[in-house]
């Protein structure tokens, strides 16, 4: 048995030529989405808790410390609908990410409901922004949490 200290092999990303550079490509048109980058890194952060992905809360949390998130926001993030420091906004933005991640947990998981509540805060433009964070976090989770990637160890 592998220890969990150490990765069972690098990011399939960086392992196959070619692979990392689209992906990187897919972040730089969701940060020229028109959201803040603080929603952004708590969508990250919140994707990344509900998966289990060490590497991605590690490397969410330090990017969202970057990007102006309080260590109050930081701390409480996996409980944000009992937390006091949250906007509406950034709870519309939260709800779609937890919905959108958890598909398979009831049928239509993002409802009408979710969905039209960050349609209010959100335009069509940032909407995208925001899906196409949730999916490439969670493709940068699969990758991590499959291969064990290991929270601090890319910086």
């Amino acid at each position: 048995m592998q220890s969990r200290t150490q990765p069972r092999m690098q990011n399939p990303a960086v392992v196959l030529s070619g692979a990392m550079q689209p992906i990187q490509e897919i972040f730089k048109a969701v940060h020229s989405g028109g959201v803040a980058g603080a929603i952004l890194e708590l969508v990250h952060l919140r994707v990344s808790q509900i998966n289990g992905c060490s590497a991605c809360v590690d490397g969410g949390a330090k990017t969202a410390r970057k990007a102006g998130v309080s260590e109050e926001r930081l701390a409480t993030v996996a409980a944000w609908r009992e937390a006091p420091y949250f906007t509406d906004e950034e709870r519309a933005a939260l709800a779609l990410a937890e919905a959108a991640t958890r598909l398979a947990d009831r049928a239509d998981a993002v409802n009408d409901e979710i969905w039209d509540a960050a349609a209010t805060h959100f335009d069509e433009k940032q909407l995208a922004a925001i899906v196409l964070m949730i999916g490439v976090t969670n493709l940068f989770n699969r990758l991590n949490a499959t291969t064990r990637q290991i929270a601090g160890a890319w910086g």
